[in-house]
């Protein structure tokens, strides 16, 4: 029984992906006159893929390369300062430190598109508005990444190791940067992976802090090109331009599952075995 439900939620969860693929081979009008879950008497996605590569003077290039920029940028920053913080509220002692934890916890309930006008009206007063870095700076405060970090510290971190280093006249810093982050390194690579899959797929924020399409990502892009596809009939074309870089937008991700799930699944398997 619980292989039939893990075998059914497995089809549920490839179907849109397949659809997807399937799609991206046709022409727009084999979308609308063909059956969605197979393929086409004829192959289009190397035909596809130049269209989207090359409608509008290669805006689609310029997109990919912002969310790859700010996606890259944002989770590399977002991992470093949660593991950081996350090692400080696990191992050092200060005053207000439970304190100010708590309140990180409790910005977790928050949801992020509440935050989205009082960010917008932030970052309009220092002149942010319509640049990279108001896409990059939000990005950067993860409050979950920080509970996880701390939980993981907790748990990976063995106090005599770091005594030891005390000892031996080790900084905090050291101690920190020899030590501490090549031991959280799985859970570094698991708040990576969770900021770059967030902020490549932002949608909300983007579209309240930019109005260039030159700052766009791929999320705000494909929906302006979706915007126009049903909004004129003369743009229907643009359906497969969007099914088409919509396959393109999730390959990214795939790909970098691929290469740091050893490291994911070792911080989510640790302190299931007891020595």
């Amino acid at each position: 029984m619980v292989l039939l439900f893990l075998v059914l939620m497995l089809v549920y969860f490839v179907i849109p992906l397949f659809w997807l693929v399937v799609s991206a081979t046709k022409t727009n009008d084999e979308l609308f006159s063909t059956f969605g879950l197979w393929f086409a008497p004829d192959f289009h996605l190397l035909e596809n893929l130049h269209d989207v590569f090359t409608y509008d003077n290669g805006i689609f290039v310029t997109w990919l390369t912002n969310s790859a920029y700010y996606a890259v940028v944002s989770a590399l920053g977002a991992s470093l300062i949660a593991t950081l913080a996350g090692y400080t509220f696990a191992k050092l002692s200060f005053p207000g430190r439970e304190l100010v934890f708590a309140i990180i916890l409790g910005s977790i309930m928050v949801p992020n598109t509440a935050l989205a006008i009082p960010t917008y009206l932030l970052l309009s007063k220092v002149g942010l508005v319509n640049t990279p870095l108001a896409i990059i700076l939000p990005s950067l405060v993860t409050p979950f990444g920080v509970y996880l970090m701390r939980v993981y510290a907790e748990q990976a971190l063995p106090d005599d190791l770091l005594d030891a280093a005390r000892v031996d006249g080790a900084s905090e810093w050291r101690i920190f940067w020899s030590i501490a982050l090549r031991l959280l390194a799985p859970g570094f690579v698991t708040v990576l992976l969770l900021t770059f899959v967030g902020t490549w797929n932002n949608f909300f924020l983007p579209l309240v802090v930019t109005n260039n399409p030159a700052y766009y990502p791929l999320t705000v892009g494909l929906a302006n090109w979706n915007q126009l596809s049903q909004a004129f009939s003369g743009s229907r074309i643009l359906y497969t331009l969007v099914i088409t870089g919509s396959l393109i937008s999730v390959i990214p991700l795939m790909i970098g599952f691929l290469f740091l799930q050893r490291y994911w699944q070792g911080g989510l398997t640790f302190g299931s075995l007891r020595s």
